[in-house]
């Protein structure tokens, strides 16, 4: 399932910046991420993007837990 939210995710170098957008509509996955952190809901947001559908909220998030995904190493004290 997460794999095919993820082909939700676009990235195009001449939209965006090239930066990860909506099946590739210039609405970016931090626009999306950017609502759901200030508090908005999700029916809002398909309300102010008829566009858009639940996946593709869904994709943004998924996107997001797998671009954070990673081995992180502290750096050495002197």
């Amino acid at each position: 399932m997460k794999s095919d939210l993820l082909k939700r995710i676009t990235m195009e170098p001449g939209k965006c910046g090239g930066r990860p957008c909506i099946r590739g509509m210039r609405i970016r996955v931090q626009d999306i991420l950017d609502m759901l952190a200030a508090g908005t809901r999700e029916e809002e947001i398909l309300r102010d993007y008829p566009y858009l559908e639940p996946d593709d909220i869904r994709a943004s998030v998924a996107y997001a837990a797998a671009y954070l995904d990673h081995t992180v190493l502290p750096a050495r004290m002197a």
